[in-house]
């Protein structure tokens, strides 16, 4: 199959059925030749993230909407255009390619319209362009109550957000220093022909200044680097882990902050890593193989604790909590079609009962770090404002770090070149510590 026909094929399922972008791409890339999946990467990526505008432009060429049985058809356009607009193809090698395409999608009968529609792009381009600047969802491109909801929440920087959501995301490592040294990891990539700098703010981050193949990095297999934004890289930092400690990383899924956690204190008395779906927990096994490392993974809904915790309490928590991971949308534009504003309020209400199912397992005078990959003060600072007005033995520890925005409670990292914090994810970070029963 032909990566534009793949690609069209991935585009439908991810958007029209609510599928996982890197699972269905997996699938489909093994449908097309090895040399072409990168091309299958970039076309799938790039529509998702240019998505709005492009469909703003595709509604100017069309008389009439596109019939559900042409699903693939739609996308096969948004495609073309991408191809036109984004890439360095030459615009009737674009058109030729979609139109061969759609008769790959089992639709020979619309070659003539896909045809037909790019072509009128081409001759009116400028004055559909000039259109998009008129429109704010196909200016930004975002789904108009994205932007809403981030003029409200950050008024002098939401334009800002959304240039770093429309830009490609650096490829970051962490460097596992039980193994090896950052300063050995960047040699290594140099002798490689890999250039890398060090992360400014997490002394194990590297960031790469191309992308590549992260299995072909020298130290991936043998357990050296792993790949996670240095936003992510702050939370074991921020847990104080020491010797003898007993931790849960509760939403634990794919295992990149459990395998820091361990990375980072070795003399831990235990690890429990929790995620309700079983595939996922794989994945956590899987990395913490990579590694060489080790600890109990349970598959389990945090929110509802008396199915699989033993009774024993835990001198620290991680709660990275589901959200509508608006901080992390350059790297998963899939959100821009998946989400919706009501996703808030359910996420929201999702994360007040991990909460509150997770907070009496922690021991006196221990620790729960509540984050997300969110830029939305619901899901982040008011979400623990609401806390610990909840929660009488519950206290707020501020942040004091160089990175983010100290806010009420917590701290926001702000993404790219919006958060001015050496480009890293938008994230947002929230301390609570368990009075013990004397100070109460």
């Amino acid at each position: 199959m032909t990566p534009r026909a793949a690609a069209a094929r991935v585009l439908r399922e991810v958007c029209s059925r609510g599928r996982s972008l890197s699972a269905v791409l997996s699938v489909q890339a093994s449908h097309v030749a090895e040399g072409d999946r990168a091309l299958l990467q970039e076309l799938c990526y790039g529509v998702l993230r240019w998505q709005p505008r492009l469909d703003f432009l595709l509604r100017q060429l069309l008389r009439k909407p596109l019939k559900e049985r042409d699903g693939e058809i739609r996308w096969l356009l948004l495609l073309g255009l991408y191809q036109i607009l984004f890439m360095r193809v030459p615009a009737h090698a674009a058109v030729a390619a979609s139109v061969a395409a759609a008769a790959e999608l089992d639709r020979p009968g619309l070659k003539g319209l896909v045809n037909g529609v790019l072509r009128n792009f081409l001759r009116r381009r400028e004055s559909l362009l000039g259109r998009c600047a008129a429109d704010e969802t196909a200016h930004f491109a975002h789904p108009a109550w994205f932007i809403a909801m981030l003029r409200e929440a950050w008024p002098e920087d939401w334009q800002a957000i959304l240039a770093a959501n429309n830009a490609r995301p650096p490829l970051v490592l962490r460097v596992n220093r039980l193994r090896a040294s950052r300063d050995i990891c960047r040699t290594e990539l140099a002798e490689a022909g890999l250039a890398a700098r060090p992360l400014r703010h997490v002394p194990t981050g590297l960031v790469l200044a191309r992308a590549v193949d992260v299995t072909r990095l020298p130290g991936f297999a043998e357990g050296l680097l792993s790949v996670q934004d240095g936003a992510a890289q702050l939370a074991a930092g921020l847990l104080d882990l020491a010797p003898g400690q007993r931790v849960l990383d509760a939403c634990a899924a794919p295992g990149g902050k459990t395998c820091h956690i361990l990375e980072t204190e070795p003399g831990l008395a235990e690890v429990v890593a929790l995620d309700s779906d079983a595939m996922r927990c794989e994945k956590i096994e899987e990395n913490l193989q990579r590694l060489g490392l080790r600890a109990q993974v349970v598959c389990g809904d945090a929110a509802t604790p008396a199915q699989w915790w033993d009774g024993r309490p835990f001198d620290r928590i991680l709660l990275d909590a589901p959200c509508t991971a608006s901080g992390i949308v350059r790297r998963r534009p899939d959100i821009k079609c998946q989400r919706r504003a009501d996703d808030v309020t359910s996420l929201a209400a999702q994360q007040k009962r991990l909460l509150q199912g997770l907070w009496p397992l922690l021991k006196g005078g221990g620790m729960l770090l509540y984050a997300t990959c969110s830029v939305f003060p619901r899901e982040n600072v008011a979400q623990m404002q609401a806390f610990f007005a909840a929660c009488s033995d519950a206290q707020h520890c501020p942040i004091v770090a160089p990175w983010g925005r100290a806010l009420a409670v917590g701290r926001q990292i702000l993404p790219g070149e919006a958060g001015g914090e050496d480009g890293m994810d938008g994230f947002y970070y929230a301390l609570a510590k368990k009075r013990s029963a004397r100070g109460r």
